[in-house]
């Protein structure tokens, strides 16, 4: 795998997956819907396309709190490179707040040899306490807990994410990523 150049002091990058392979990074807040639309995605695609979630690695493989410096960050990354490395294309979804995870995502972003997309799901509070009252986890869940965990379009420096509206429905949210990363003129790999 080449190496990009290393400056002085500066750890080497390592460049990952290839020009064909596309990463998509979808972050929001607690029922923004996050993890509805990248499941859309990976049904619309099919096949070939991981889906890299972080309540998945954090909570249930790790089963750790979120902190920063946390296990978890490493384990997502390492997680989208191998699959990128594979031949997959990725999608990587979950809360990701910028003050925790940016740093590791700047880095997935800078490393990834193929297009790269961002997107935030901006849903206001209001509207975030009414879907999770539908949520399995509403009762373990309360309002004050959610309040704790919002953060208000929380988007990663550089304008490098697109931000996606409470208006914009799941289906009209999966058309749209699917056209703009091109995943929708792309074949699924049989594997």
């Amino acid at each position: 795998m080449p190496q990009a150049a290393v400056g002085a002091g500066k750890v080497p990058r390592v460049m990952v997956g290839s020009e064909q392979t596309r990463l998509v990074v979808l972050r929001g807040n607690s029922a923004s819907g996050k993890s509805s639309v990248a499941a859309g995605i990976r049904d619309r695609f099919g096949r070939g396309l991981a889906l890299v979630a972080q309540d998945n690695l954090r909570r249930i493989v790790l089963r750790e709190r979120d902190r920063p410096g946390a296990a978890n960050i490493g384990l997502i990354d390492l997680t989208a490179r191998y699959a990128l490395d594979a031949g997959y294309h990725v999608v990587v979804e979950g809360i990701l707040y910028a003050d925790r995870y940016g740093d590791m995502l700047a880095r997935l972003r800078a490393d990834h040899r193929g297009p790269t997309h961002g997107y935030y799901l901006d849903v206001p509070f209001a509207q975030t306490l009414a879907r999770h009252a539908t949520k399995p986890i509403a009762d373990a869940v309360g309002e004050t807990q959610l309040r704790d965990w919002y953060r208000p379009l929380d988007l990663l420096p550089g304008g490098v994410e697109t931000v996606i509206g409470a208006d914009s429905t799941l289906t009209a949210t999966v058309d749209r990523i699917m056209l703009d990363t091109g995943l929708a003129g792309l074949p699924a790999l049989d594997r």
